[in-house]
Parts: structure tokens; C-alpha cells; sequence
């Protein structure tokens, strides 16, 4: 496993952010920002898509007990379709940010693009919830809290099997989507059933 960086610029408060359902076809884009000690380690902390969920799961109260400040922010599925996904995702930050109890100096943004916050200083890194301790942590927080919101949906609607595919793409999601049509969840912008995918299903 690589060794995440514990900062990227040394004596600086920076914030790592990171989001959570941009491919997927229900359901909220959820983002968090983090701000960890300088002298924070943890062996198994790493970019949350190569977690178990279990893991995950595990980290999930460590980083919340550790950190110096964390917070959450979630851009539903009709501000979605309003604002497109891309800036969804960056409006989930700003929210996330906007939370932190404390101010941070430098943004630390997975991904190649970011609407700028405020006055603050931020850096866009490619993968960077694979290389810097802050981001991965703030992956793990907006994957878990994503994931127990769409387990909460799934108790509305059970038959898109929300529980299991947390809104994304699945064969599985798509035929219930063709079976059931879309539900208030579902964002109306997204292609719910391409059509030359729709032989796959019959």
C-alpha cells in the first residue's frame, strides 16, 4: 500500500476534499473536507474505492475522532439536474467547507478541476485521494456517508436495490429502473437506460 503524504505544503492549514456518486443515477453527489494533524498516520487509510466497505467502516470513527475539524456537504438530485454534476460536485465541497469549524489556509481538491472557494488557495491533484492523507480521509467520509443515505433511501424503495448498488449504474439498478420507471430520487439528466444497452435487459 502506498504511503500517503501528510501534507502538501508544510506549516500550512490545509483542507483535503473529496465526493462521492458522480457517476450514479440516484440519489445526492455528498462531499467532505478534512483537516488532519501534520503527525496523523494510519496504515490502512488509502483512497476509498480500493477499501473494503468494512474498512472503511473502520475508518470512518477514527478520522471523525482524530481530526482537527471535518465536515459534510450533500448536493441533491434536483440541484443536480439544475446545475449539472460537475458543479454539483464542486457546490458539495463548498458546502462541506462552508461546516469546518476551522478555516482552512489550502484546499487540497481531488480531481483535475474546482470551482475556486472564496479567497482560499487550493490545489487540484489528479488521484490525489491516492497520494495525500487529508483527501483520502475526506474520501472515506463522503463514500460512508453517501452509502448510508442511499441505505436509507433503499427502505423507501426497496426495488432498486439501493442497499446493494448505492444509485450507480448496475445491471441490475437499470432493470428495475425499465420495470419500475424512475422514481423522485433518480436524476431526470442522466441517461437511466441508454438505448443500445437496452437489449442487454430483455
Amino acid at each position: 500500500m502506498n504511503q500517503l503524504l501528510s501534507f502538501f505544503r508544510k506549516n500550512t492549514i490545509e483542507a483535503g476534499c473529496d465526493e462521492a456518486g458522480r457517476g450514479c443515477l440516484s440519489g445526492p453527489v455528498v462531499a467532505a473536507a478534512v483537516i488532519l494533524p501534520k503527525d496523523f498516520k494510519n496504515k490502512l487509510l488509502d483512497d476509498s474505492k480500493k477499501l473494503t466497505e468494512s474498512k472503511r467502516k473502520a475508518l470512518r470513527p477514527i478520522i471523525e475522532k482524530e481530526a482537527l475539524a471535518y465536515a459534510i456537504g450533500v448536493v441533491n438530485e434536483k440541484e443536480i439536474d439544475e446545475i449539472n454534476i460537475l458543479n454539483a460536485s464542486f457546490l458539495a465541497m463548498h458546502r462541506a467547507i462552508d461546516k469546518l469549524g476551522i478555516s482552512p489556509e489550502l484546499l487540497l481538491i481531488d480531481g483535475n478541476r474546482f470551482n475556486a472557494y472564496l479567497e482560499t488557495e487550493h490545489e487540484c491533484i489528479i488521484k490525489g485521494d491516492g497520494k495525500y492523507l487529508s483527501i483520502a480521509a475526506a474520501s472515506v467520509l463522503a463514500k460512508t456517508y453517501r452509502d448510508d443515505f442511499m441505505e436509507d433511501l433503499h427502505q423507501e424503495f426497496p426495488v432498486y436495490c439501493w442497499d446493494k448498488n448505492k444509485g450507480y449504474p448496475t445491471k441490475k439498478h437499470r432493470i428495475a429502473i425499465l420495470n419500475n420507471g424512475a422514481c423522485k430520487y433518480h436524476r431526470k439528466t442522466f441517461t437511466l437506460l441508454p438505448a443500445n444497452q437496452l437489449s442487454l435487459f430483455e
